[in-house]
């Protein structure tokens, strides 16, 4: 049977600013035990733990001991230590379970979790293919980070600086003023949005609708009033309805997921951007872009964003996550000097910092040119099996299916009838062996689209197809239930 755990105290100098004596010892120990703060059977401090703690010799301590044994007061058991043993104190339990109040936690509303079955295909995923990941040259970094002898022992809150610096010019390369100090690193882009969020000053934030699930919910667990902005992937967003519930609601910020928006894979036009970037001016409020798909644009070309055209007053957030390897959750967001300490300040109260070895290792990555190399791979891949789903849609669908053509991205948006029962379809389709997701999760209310995201990105061809086959049929069944 292990020991109890000995007891801690407080041993009390009759000398200030004097070493303590056995003396001191024995009169706390028995001052202790009249008062009933130390009852029978307690372990004491092992020797050498007063030794340390007093600064005094073990001698003394010893000798402490062997006169609270000689009084009654303590009794010393072979190789198991000094315990307690007044006569005068009734036993009771050393270390009684007294229990403690129960945390009232208050849980945030999040949507159920996925059901994962091995085997199941997942349609609706934002991930790309772990087999197109570069997992060789992320160990190859990471062998070479920590085998570095120059390996930083403290960490930045703002962020690895080589890491920073190497991001800003990236940005400066497609039209955006950015200086590394501009560069706040976060883990992925949640935490960008987080920080944002607890800084923002006002109670108010405007969201596309659909929407990234966990950013609407993430404002309204901060306690920040939603509105929602209806964006339809086959029109884009009806900017005069935009204008008019901005005109009411007056929210302090817009979050915008410009390039393949999560989750329908709308990219906005620079004419919108522009529209947007005016009823800024206009309604006085503050523009958080999510560049989050832009690098997975292939021909070699980006698009302007919010940011190049709208210069440092419009807050841009990027990630490498989903590029990169999800596990990393590496990210940043990019402010101006007079936001800069205030998000950082945020991201100081909730992490302190974020992992700089993993910043470290994304930095060797980019240094190595290996990110160029490997975005090239991916986008090709992902146009091939973007041009392989358009045609099988085409081949498979029935009448009345839909679907968008975002041109690049993990996800495209698919719209079925009306008459389909959406939470019908999902159950017939897990029983076939392939997942969808819920897209209610993306609206925060009624939702204006009739549908869910196809993920071309995740599957292989093959795979993606048969998902796509069985897609067909469920439609096919819930048709015909529908008009029996």
């Amino acid at each position: 049977m292990a020991r109890p755990p000995s007891v801690s105290i407080h041993i009390r100098v009759r000398a200030p600013g004097r070493r303590a004596c056995a003396e001191d010892i024995v009169r706390t120990v028995a001052e202790d035990i009249a008062s009933g703060r130390l009852s029978k059977g307690l372990r004491l401090p092992p020797v050498r733990e007063l030794e340390h703690q007093l600064g005094i010799s073990k001698n003394t301590v010893q000798a402490a001991y062997d006169e609270l044994v000689a009084r009654g007061l303590a009794e010393a058991r072979a190789r198991d230590g000094v315990y307690t043993a007044s006569p005068g104190i009734a036993e009771k339990d050393p270390f009684p379970s007294l229990g403690a109040a129960p945390l009232a936690f208050t849980p945030p509303r999040l949507p159920p979790p996925a059901r994962r079955v091995p085997g199941q295909i997942e349609l609706s995923t934002v991930f790309i293919d772990p087999e197109l990941l570069p997992v060789t040259q992320l160990t190859d970094c990471f062998r070479s980070v920590l085998s570095s002898p120059g390996l930083v022992p403290f960490y930045d809150a703002q962020g690895y600086p080589p890491l920073r610096a190497a991001i800003a010019e990236r940005l400066r390369g497609r039209g955006m003023e950015v200086d590394a100090d501009d560069v706040v690193l976060t883990t992925g882009s949640q935490q960008a949005l987080d920080m944002v969020g607890r800084a923002l000053s006002g109670g108010c934030v405007a969201l596309e609708e659909p929407v990234y699930s966990y950013a609407r919910l993430l404002f309204e667990d901060l306690g920040k009033e939603v509105v929602p902005l209806p964006l339809d992937p086959f029109g884009g967003p009806p900017l005069e309805v935009w204008a008019e519930r901005i005109g009411k609601a007056r929210p302090s910020l817009l979050y915008a997921i410009t390039s393949y928006q999560n989750p329908t894979g709308y990219s906005y036009s620079t004419y919108e951007m522009v529209q947007l970037l005016e009823m800024s001016k206009h309604y006085g409020f503050a523009l958080l872009e999510d560049d989050w798909g832009s690098d997975m644009l292939s021909c070699g070309e980006y698009r302007p964003t919010l940011r190049a055209l709208g210069g440092k007053h419009v807050l841009y957030a990027n990630s490498f996550t989903k590029k990169l390897l999800p596990a990393l959750r590496v990210g940043y967001i990019v402010g101006s000097p007079e936001t800069r300490d205030v998000l950082v300040a945020e991201k100081r109260l909730s992490t302190l910092a974020n992992v700089a070895v993993t910043e470290a290792v994304v930095h060797e990555f980019l240094d190595r040119g290996y990110y160029d190399t490997h975005l090239k791979r991916v986008q090709a891949a992902l146009d091939e099996r973007y041009l392989g789903c358009l045609g099988a849609l085409e081949e498979l669908m029935p009448e009345g299916v839909r679907w968008s053509t975002p041109g690049g991205g993990p996800t495209l948006w698919l719209e079925v009838p009306r008459s389909i029962d959406l939470p019908s379809l999902r159950e017939r389709l897990f029983r076939k062996g392939v997942t969808i997701e819920d897209s209610r999760n993306h609206f925060s209310g009624a939702p204006h689209l009739h549908g869910f995201r196809v993920s071309y990105a995740y599957l292989a061809p093959d795979r993606l197809r048969q998902a796509l086959e069985r897609l067909a049929e469920a439609l096919s069944e819930e048709a015909r239930r529908s008009i029996a």
